[in-house]
């Protein structure tokens, strides 16, 4: 079965993001309700994994167990990264039913939960980026919170299907989604079947850790350090460190200028291992459809051209004083005049 989608994500993101809400709406403040268990299973495991990638540099490093490592980290980044990212949440290219499936399985052992939440969260991100309906902005809730608070946070723990229509219409992706718990497990029981302990170790542990925070950095770095191509309604920022990094997220300009684009990195120089990747999987039509910049998007909307935009961006004008050259005249005093009898 072929996938064809129509797709709804297709203005760019230097169109204006949707307004916040209105200034004087009144918030009432109540009792925080305490932690669900779900978050309570988030916590403590990300704290376990810490605590793993602790004991697995104590245990000793062989070059081995580094390639282990870095070979799990590279394919589950490119499982969030074109899966997750480029397909699921803003459906770049085309595949098949199959192989969709498989994306969204392989994206699943990267710990970061199911397909359909990660693209409807994402989604928020990008209808109000930046503003403080945002799911994970730097800028309005600080470093923490959007690499790992939000994360955490009740609000975003469950999955809106609402927010995938597209996709949440396969009830396979719904299972996995529910069941995003299998494919770590699954991981897990091949790595120590084939290498014991110090394999869970590095190719599970070590690798989940540097891909939580490699993934993270996008979202709590790439709206604060590197350099604005696009004029966008958002503070998002190119960053070859972080495009190595996350093979090819740290273009993220170039992302929120052109969402919809297979390849972040928009020039011949800017470093996209993730497209590469896509690029043979379309040679050999697994994928197809596979859309990139038009001409004439490259060069719309160029701030050396038309400015910044970014509200939060933007310094504030000064208001501009009135100057007298003379001092204000003070009032004559009252004079009681008399007349003749």
């Amino acid at each position: 079965m072929l996938i064809d989608h129509v797709s709804d994500l297709e203005a760019s993101s230097s169109q204006p993001s949707s307004p916040p809400p209105a200034a004087g709406t009144v918030r009432i403040a109540g009792p925080k309700p305490p932690p669900t268990f779900g978050q309570w299973v988030n916590v403590t495991a990300i704290l376990l994994i810490h605590v793993g990638t602790v004991i697995a540099l104590m245990r000793g490093v062989t070059w081995k167990l580094v390639a282990l490592a870095v070979a799990s980290y590279v394919v589950r980044m490119f499982a969030i990264t074109a899966g997750y990212h480029r397909y699921f949440s803003h459906r770049s290219y085309k595949t098949s039913r199959a192989f969709q499936l498989f994306l969204g399985f392989l994206g699943t052992t990267a710990v970061q939960k199911g397909p359909l939440w990660w693209a409807s969260t994402h989604r928020v991100h990008h209808r109000f980026s930046d503003t403080e309906r945002d799911v994970h902005s730097p800028l309005q809730r600080g470093f923490w919170y959007s690499h790992m608070g939000w994360w955490l946070g009740r609000e975003h723990e469950h999955t809106d299907l609402e927010k995938v229509p597209d996709f949440a219409a396969y009830p396979e992706l719904r299972w996995l989604d529910r069941n995003h718990i299998v494919g770590p497990a699954v991981l897990i029981a091949g790595l120590w079947l084939a290498g014991g302990y110090d394999a869970f170790l590095w190719g599970f542990v070590v690798s989940t850790c540097a891909l939580m925070h490699g993934t993270f950095t996008i979202n709590s770095l790439a709206h604060v350090i590197g350099r604005r191509r696009y004029a966008t309604t958002d503070t998002s920022r190119n960053n070859f460190v972080l495009a190595l990094i996350t093979l090819g997220e740290g273009w993220h300009n170039n992302h929120h200028h052109y969402m919809n684009s297979a390849n972040q990195g928009f020039f011949w120089w800017e470093i996209d291992i993730s497209y590469y990747v896509l690029r043979a999987l379309e040679s050999v039509s697994l994928i197809w459809d596979v859309r990139r910049p038009p001409a004439q998007v490259l060069r719309r909307n160029l701030l050396s051209e038309v400015g910044e935009r970014a509200p939060l961006l933007l310094k504030p004008k000064k208001q501009k004083t009135r100057e007298f050259s003379s001092p204000v005249p003070t009032p004559a005093p009252h004079v009681t005049q008399h007349t003749a009898s």
